[in-house]
């Protein structure tokens, strides 16, 4: 199997975990934010992931504008309605599968560095591939952070949710040595 095609299942793969998580904990823990303790909850993380996701498929044939993002706040409010978009992302997913050549395909990305970008934030070269990498990497992070704000109000999340594959690997490579 090739790289490409791993790292398309890997994103799959943490979506589902997505999915998962979503639907144990419903409606109600989904959309709670607590500003005393945290400042967005589990629900605002998972749209903010899905954004990201949703501005990939879109420019998947050249442009990527991780700034322009919809930011639906139905995403961060409705289980089910995020479960469903989740769903439609892995289905485009799925899509690169058949095709995983299509992953060294160069794409531009824009996404802000910050308020103090003179014009706003360029333009930069990237690949499909290294876009997939930068989207693993960014759902596992904001996976940890779900994690955490879930644990504070007392609901278990799975003990591989929000570790980094290769943290994974490293830990299994310890407990075979």
């Amino acid at each position: 199997m090739t790289y490409e095609r791993i790292l398309v299942q890997e994103n799959i793969y943490h979506l589902q975990q997505g999915i998962e998580l979503m639907d144990r904990m419903g409606d109600e823990l989904y959309r709670r934010n607590d500003p005393a303790r945290f400042g967005s909850g589990p629900g605002k993380h998972f749209r903010h992931i899905l954004d990201h996701y949703l501005s990939f498929i879109g420019g998947v044939q050249g442009e990527i504008d991780y700034d322009a993002r919809e930011r639906d706040a139905r995403l961060e409010e409705d289980c089910a309605y995020a479960m469903g978009k989740t769903r439609e992302i892995i289905a485009g997913l799925e899509g690169l599968l058949h095709q995983p050549q299509t992953l060294q395909r160069a794409v531009q990305v824009i996404s802000n560095e910050g308020e103090e970008a003179e014009n706003g934030s360029p333009w930069s070269q990237s690949t499909l591939k290294r876009e997939l990498q930068f989207l693993l990497s960014h759902t596992v992070h904001h996976y940890a952070l779900i994690a955490l704000i879930l644990r504070i109000q007392g609901f278990e999340t799975p003990k591989e949710f929000g570790v980094a594959p290769s943290t994974l690997k490293y830990r299994k490579s310890l407990a075979e040595g």
